[in-house]
């Protein structure tokens, strides 16, 4: 979730950034061409330029737009109605309605602006922020397309079939992150009649009566997705319901409603809409090394002696935290010397299956280099082409599972839970039941980790501030929890979520004040009944009471609920043949005196699995109930048991002897393992250095994928200027032969350079012709001073204008000028030549 509190910029500007990258110039051209000028509507358009040359987009793009097209400047205020382009070797952000230049950060070939200026639209633009990607190599953009989406902006990604390069467009699809998907000539359409429905959604007067709508649409996705939402913030629901309803071009709220309840797709939709998570590695760098620096070290230093330290990360999303707080704590055990043998157990939870299929891949595109160092890519993750991989070791220490923290059971005995900007989306009542919640779930002396929008507000009597401008607390011991929301209303029933219709604050404040005994109750088999749990008919534990964690721990690996995974040794087996006998049998059956290995040695417990075969809502599942057997009861059954099955004197040579075998087995496998360490390690590094090699190969490559991206774009621009000017020389052949006057173009040497078709029937010249020098040409003209005369205009640039006759008795006006250039450089001469027989004739007879 994000944390993020955008400014609104003025209604009457709404900025579309634009990116793309090779190929991008003809998509370009066709998507500005149907941006019409008078929609209030500025564009910025960002593209991938070589630094070294002058960018020709400005011009090239005025040619088809309307709208003004300038280069952006340090400083422009962008006005509606406007196109503004990235100038080459530079970043460009907006600020407010204001642009920012600014040198780039990263070397050549690792830049992404198109990102960075996404990115400042979604920071300073809020909701009102678009994004465009078009054709284009690489996967610029897409970060930014997140970020724009995640605060409730309008995404929209060129059709990859349309798209000469396709690979930025399928980067931006494939990461989830496009509103409209469409040609570069159908986009503008698409985005304006969202603009105008957003418009006029927003513009709704709607006062009280909006709660009737919105109870239908949270109704509405209880039924179909099995989460409520009612406690969500209203200003949460409205604003990314409404986003909804302008892509659909839905007016009303009550329209979308009954959209909605005959909708089961679009209600998929709107519940990854209300579940974007806005996430990163190392968000807020500050409160991460404050977390390395000073709050690991001292829960290390707390929790000496155990073996492993339990974290929850709530809200993982995509699980860049989950996998911040692996690497941050190998680190912190690398700098400590001697290091401790303690490991750390993190569980990573989303409500989002998307989000929790994403983090258990650990595969991330490349555009996080953004946020993590150079040394943590190469400590924790393996570079491939087009991504970035977590190493297994990181991996391994993250267990991820779909869970609703409102509803289901938490994970208890936690040594810190990080919670980081969850909260500011959900409503009091639901921030008032969570927080009691995190301190039931800690360990003595742990710590809450929250978002910078977040604090523990009221519950500050159960946590105590370690740095609160970080946002991190501590747990405070020997508090009394007690209030009318935590353990009676901490849980669903068993029933399970989608048959309980959740309670409301206005009946949670209606409830009787008599109902004291019933709370009291609860919290009695809450505290002082035996620890048990619920199976359902295939192992699965559906419910907890009380402490469990000396019985039933969970699996390394993909978290799993069955009991068999989760039962501790000395348990698994017995459990295996009392449930299929519960299964058959009308009485519980009960197992006594089993053995369970923990920290403090060997407990024994009793046992009892009972099934239930009536018609009551438990019918088809299974209670287990785990009851401690008193250290007293205890040594004297070890005892007794001892005496029972005490040795033989004669067994004691055969015992020692296998004793001594173990031992020797055991050296062996000490020996082997050792062995097997230190190839390994000669493994381990070499595969270092392998992974260094491909690390400056794959850097190597994405800088000449740059330079191949920027060439892309000037050959592109090239290949403009060359149309341009062969339709220019094709109006200029088309003058010229339309004028019907003879002209010969001659360089500097005086060899012929270009002629009319006039000129051609002078000189009986052909297109063979060309370069040839001017005196070995054959002409009608009675002129054998023509070559020095063009000589002498060529040296002093004085024209020369005679009247010449030709052997058919034909007159032309020959006039001799230099060829200029549109630089100023004397290059040649022109030599024209225009028919005035006629006029000699009329001159000859009125001389006559």
């Amino acid at each position: 979730m994000g944390n993020r509190s955008p400014v609104d910029a003025p209604e009457a500007v709404r900025i579309i950034g634009i990116g793309a990258s090779a190929g991008g110039l003809v998509a370009l051209e066709e998507f500005l061409h149907r941006i019409p000028p008078d929609r209030g509507i500025a564009c910025v358009v960002v593209q991938h330029l070589d630094p070294t040359q002058k960018g020709l987009l400005p011009e090239l793009l005025q040619r088809v737009t309307a709208m003004p097209v300038r280069a952006a400047e340090q400083g422009m205020r962008i006005e509606p109605g406007h196109v503004y382009v990235i100038p080459p070797n530079t970043e460009l952000t907006v600020v407010g309605t204001t642009l920012h230049l600014g040198a780039p950060a990263e070397p050549r070939g690792m830049r992404l602006p198109v990102n960075i200026l996404f990115s400042s639209l979604a920071g300073g633009q809020g909701e009102r922020a678009i994004g465009v990607v078009l054709s284009g190599m690489g996967s610029d953009g897409t970060a930014g397309l997140e970020a724009i989406k995640a605060v409730g902006g309008l995404t929209a990604v060129q059709d990859p079939e349309s798209a000469q390069f396709d690979s930025m467009p399928r980067s931006a699809i494939n990461a989830g992150c496009a509103d409209i998907v469409a040609t570069p000539s159908e986009l503008p359409e698409r985005i304006l009649a969202v603009v105008r429905e957003a418009s006029a959604v927003s513009g709704e007067a709607l006062p009280s009566a909006i709660s009737t709508p919105l109870e239908r649409i949270v109704a509405a996705l209880q039924q179909r997705i099995r989460h409520d939402f009612s406690l969500y913030k209203p200003s949460t629901l409205q604003r990314r319901t409404e986003r909804r309803m302008a892509i659909h071009g839905i007016a009303s709220l009550e329209e979308y409603a009954a959209f909605l309840e005959h909708n089961a797709q679009e209600a998929e939709l709107l519940f990854k809409e209300l579940l974007i998570g806005v996430t990163s590695f190392f968000r807020d760098p500050a409160a991460w090394e404050y977390l390395a620096d000073t709050v690991l070290p001292e829960l290390l230093e707390r929790q000496k002696g155990a073996e492993k330290l339990r974290a929850w990360v709530i809200g993982c999303s995509t699980g860049e935290e989950a996998y911040s707080l692996a690497m941050v704590f190998t680190e912190v055990m690398e700098r400590s010397q001697p290091p401790p043998a303690v490991t750390l157990q993190i569980f990573a939870s989303d409500l989002s299956p998307d989000g929790i299929a994403t983090a258990r891949r650990g595969r991330y595109p490349l555009a996080i280099a953004d946020d993590v160092s150079p040394e943590r890519l190469a400590r924790f993750f393996t570079a491939h082409e087009h991504h970035y991989q977590v190493i297994p070791g990181i991996r391994d220490m993250v267990l991820f599972s779909q869970h609703d923290v409102i509803l289901d059971p938490p994970f208890t005995k936690l040594d810190l839970i990080a919670c980081r900007n969850l909260l500011i989306y959900f409503g009091p009542v639901l921030q008032r039941k969570l927080l009691p919640l995190f301190h039931y779930s800690l360990r003595p002396g742990g710590v809450l980790f929250l978002g910078t929008s977040e604090t523990v507000g009221q519950f500050n009597h159960l946590f105590t501030p370690i740095e609160s401008r970080l946002r991190f607390y501590q747990r405070q011991d020997h508090t009394y929890m007690g209030g009318r929301d935590f353990l009676l209303h901490a849980f669903p029933p068993l029933s399970g979520p989608s048959k309980e219709r959740p309670v409301s604050p206005s009946e949670v404040s209606s409830q009787p004040t008599d109902a004291l005994q019933t709370e009291a109750d609860q919290v009695l088999l809450q505290v002082y009944a035996p620890a048990a749990v619920v199976l359902n008919a295939d192992g699965d534990i559906v419910y907890v009471s009380g402490h469990t964690g000396k019985y039933l721990e969970p699996a390394a690996g993909k978290a799993n609920w069955n009991i068999f995974a989760m039962a501790r040794e000395g348990l698994g087996g017995p459990l295996a043949g009392a449930l299929k006998k519960a299964a058959k049998a009308d009485r519980p059956v009960h197992l006594h005196s089993l053995e369970v290995p923990t920290h403090a040695g060997v407990q024994r417990v009793d046992v009892t699995v009972h099934a239930f075969h009536d018609a009551s809502p438990l019918r088809g599942m299974t209670m287990i109930v785990f009851r401690d057997l008193a250290p007293s009861t205890a040594g004297r059954g070890g005892r007794r048991n001892k005496g029972k099955g005490a040795m033989p004197a004669a067994h004691a040579a055969e015992l020692q002897q296998y004793r001594a075998e173990i031992e020797a087995l055991r050296e062996e496998a000490r020996t082997a393992r050792e062995e097997s360490q230190a190839a390994t390690e000669e493994l381990q590094s070499a595969n270092e250095e392998l992974q260094s090699s491909n690390e400056e190969l794959n850097s190597s490559k994405e800088e000449m994928q740059s330079m191949n991206e920027e060439l892309q774009t000037i050959n592109a621009e090239l290949q403009a200027k060359l149309d341009d000017l062969a339709l220019a020389q094709s109006d200029m052949q088309n003058v010229l032969n339309s004028i019907d006057i003879a002209i010969l173009f001659l360089d500097q040497n005086l060899d012929v350079r270009r002629y009319t078709d006039q000129a051609a029937r002078v000189f009986r010249l052909r297109e063979s012709d060309v370069g040839r020098p001017l005196s070995d040409l054959t002409t009608s003209l009675e002129y054998p001073e023509l070559h020095d005369d063009a000589r002498d205009t060529l040296r002093t640039l004085a024209v020369s204008e005679k009247q010449i006759t030709t052997d058919d008795g034909r007159w032309f006006t020959v006039r001799i000028m230099p060829y200029r250039r549109v630089d100023n450089v004397i290059d040649g001469v022109v030599i024209t030549m225009v028919d005035i027989t006629e006029t000699k004739r009329l001159e000859a007879g009125l001389r006559d």
